[in-house]
């Protein structure tokens, strides 16, 4: 009687593929854009958040925190190598990872894959933000390295526009949510948690982060909303040095006269 021999093939279930840290170079390059992700882009954006709830206490308080932000020595060089290059290069390589990714979260309409999909769109919510923010409170109008007193009001005159505050909102719930799921991800890339309880556990955590991060973030707008608002010194108009020369001149030649 003949036997039939076993079939060497099996049977692979449908779903979607496993998802691959890469190789070579590419595992390189993915490494660091997850690890930019959190240090120092991710620190960078809890300081701001805490920074900027100094609102909550008042103009005095605020604008005091950010004479001491730009205050820092070697502040210039802190910002160039810790905040706009690993920003730079997590954007950048975050559109690609989106580019040449599929979404097939129509097909596999799971809650993990909502998840993912959601990180990938608010990586390019962000991206578009932080470039707008940065060109907006960084680069023209008052100058705050040179008129830190300013800041609050700098602030306040931005989101007296409920456009603006419509993209402050936004672009903030995105960038919570990022770096939140972000750090989940990571710490289940990193293998700094494994096996399925425990990072189900993790993701929930991550979740909870980038909600209290977002409610701090309400509230600082809120704040920014409500408090009394804070006039306008046309000293800003001008650089702070020659504001400081042109009130130490007085002074100065009432000691000449002497």
């Amino acid at each position: 009687m003949a036997s039939t021999a076993p079939s060497t093939t099996t049977a692979l279930p449908k779903g979607v593929a496993p998802l691959r840290a890469g190789t070579g170079t590419s595992f390189l390059w993915r490494r660091l854009h997850s690890l930019t992700g959190i240090v120092p882009v991710g620190l960078f954006l809890l300081e701001h958040l805490i920074s900027n709830a100094e609102a909550l206490t008042g103009v005095g308080a605020y604008n005091m925190q950010v004479k001491f932000l730009t205050g820092l020595p070697f502040r210039l060089w802190l910002e160039i190598f810790g905040i706009f290059i690993p920003l730079a290069y997590h954007a950048m390589y975050g559109v690609y990872i989106w580019w040449r990714g599929d979404n097939n979260v129509i097909d596999y309409p799971l809650a993990g894959n909502w998840f993912y999909t959601l990180q990938r769109y608010t990586g390019i919510l962000v991206f578009a933000y932080v470039a707008f923010h940065l060109w907006t409170m960084r680069f023209t109008g008052v100058h705050l390295t040179e008129h830190y007193d300013a800041a609050f009001w700098k602030v306040q005159t931005e989101l007296s526009h409920p456009l603006m505050i419509a993209i402050y909102v936004v672009g903030m719930v995105a960038a919570c949510w990022h770096f939140g799921y972000g750090l989940f991800l990571f710490t289940a890339k990193w293998g700094i948690v494994s096996g399925p309880k425990a990072q189900k556990r993790a993701q929930i955590a991550g979740i909870a982060l980038s909600v209290l991060l977002t409610l701090l973030g309400l509230f600082t707008i809120y704040a920014f909303e409500t408090k009394p608002k804070q006039q306008r010194n046309p000293a800003w108009d001008q650089p702070a040095a020659q504001e400081q020369s042109r009130l130490t001149a007085p002074s100065i030649a009432a000691v000449q006269a002497r």
